[in-house]
């Protein structure tokens, strides 16, 4: 009779595969949530352009899956900048044109209400806030350090090869020296 081969783990086995499921579980946790855009619109009082004059101030309202609603912001630095605010343009004196190019902003975002955006949201940090985009992320970065390390890793390359021809050609010079010797003394 033939017996049924059983595999039998080691403990050291069972923790790393209850580790492995534990990091996916907890791991879901760090996708961006989605959020719904609920509201978008112009405050009435603007915004202080560091003292000099005022620009108008476009307030975005987004809800998540948990039916809490929280302001949504560009970027990190928006967030610094004026909470309240998801866009400010830059200051200028111009206020039809500060006026333009908030509405265009505004229509764009109006098309997508109650369309389901990526954002990300950190309620220990900021409860009230949720960020559409990040400004560095770690693809930034790695792009950053693309060509620098592409020319340092060519660098150090170009460096290696003309070493390594150097130590070549010496050998080869040798060999051809002692061959002739060899032959002019010995023939």
């Amino acid at each position: 009779r033939a017996k049924a081969q059983v595999t039998v783990s080691s403990v050291g086995e069972d923790r790393a595969v209850l580790l492995g499921f534990a990091m996916m579980s907890f791991s879901v946790r760090h996708f961006p949530p989605v959020c719904i855009l609920v509201r978008v619109y112009v405050l009435d009082e603007w915004a202080d352009c560091r003292g000099a004059s005022t620009v108008p101030c476009l307030k975005v309202l987004v809800n998540f899956s948990t039916s809490e609603q929280v302001r949504l912001h560009y970027d990190e630095e928006s967030v610094l900048l004026n909470n309240e605010c998801f866009y400010i343009p830059k200051c200028q004196q111009d206020r039809k044109a500060l006026v333009d190019e908030v509405q265009k902003i505004k229509d764009v975002l109006a098309e997508t209400r109650g369309s389901a955006l990526r954002c990300l949201w950190e309620p220990a940090k900021y409860p009230d806030d949720a960020i559409l985009k990040r400004k560095y992320t770690l693809g930034l970065a790695l792009w950053s350090l693309l060509w620098p390390s592409l020319m340092l890793a060519g660098g150090a390359l170009l460096v290696g090869l003309v070493n390594q021809w150097d130590r070549c050609s010496e050998t080869w010079k040798k060999k051809k020296y002692y061959t002739v010797i060899y032959f002019f003394f010995y023939s």
